[in-house]
C-alpha cells in the first residue's frame, strides 16, 4: 500500500514562508503526484500537481507565482514550498499521489484528486 507521511506545517505569520514535505513508500509506479488544500467549511482543492513523466507542473490560479512543487527523487520526497503566504492559505494540506493514471498525461483529470488518489494523513498551516 501506498504511504504518504506530510510534514512541515504549522503557524506562520502572513508574508511568511514554509515548505511541506511529503515522504511516499510502498507505491509501484506514480503518474501524478500533487498538494490539495482543505479549509474548514470548504471542498477540498487542488493546488499543484507533478506529472512524473517530464516533471510538469501545475498551480491552482490563487497561489501561481507564490507556491512551488517539486520532487526529490532520490528522497522520494514531495516538497511545496509557499511564499508569501497569507490568511487564504490556512488549510490543512494533503498529498497525494496518483498510481493507477487517473489524472491522464498533464495530471488534469479530476478523477486525481477523487477517488482514484492516494492520501496521506494532512498537516495544518495557519496563517495569522
Amino acid at each position: 500500500d501506498v504511504q504518504l507521511v506530510e510534514s512541515g506545517g504549522g503557524p506562520v505569520q502572513a508574508g511568511g514562508s514554509l515548505r511541506l514535505s511529503c515522504a511516499a513508500s510502498g507505491y509501484t509506479v506514480r503518474y501524478c503526484m500533487g498538494w490539495f488544500r482543505q479549509a474548514p467549511g470548504k471542498e477540498r482543492e487542488g493546488v499543484a500537481r507533478f506529472a512524473a513523466r517530464g516533471g510538469r507542473t501545475a498551480y491552482a490560479d490563487p497561489v501561481k507565482g507564490r507556491f512551488t512543487i517539486s520532487l526529490d527523487n532520490a528522497e522520494n520526497t514531495l516538497y511545496l514550498q509557499m511564499n508569501s503566504l497569507n490568511v487564504e492559505d490556512t488549510a490543512m494540506y494533503y498529498c497525494a499521489y496518483d498510481t493507477q493514471f487517473c489524472g491522464g498525461a498533464n495530471c488534469a483529470d479530476e478523477r486525481f484528486g477523487g477517488d482514484c488518489t492516494n492520501w496521506g494523513q494532512g498537516t495544518q498551516v495557519t496563517v495569522s
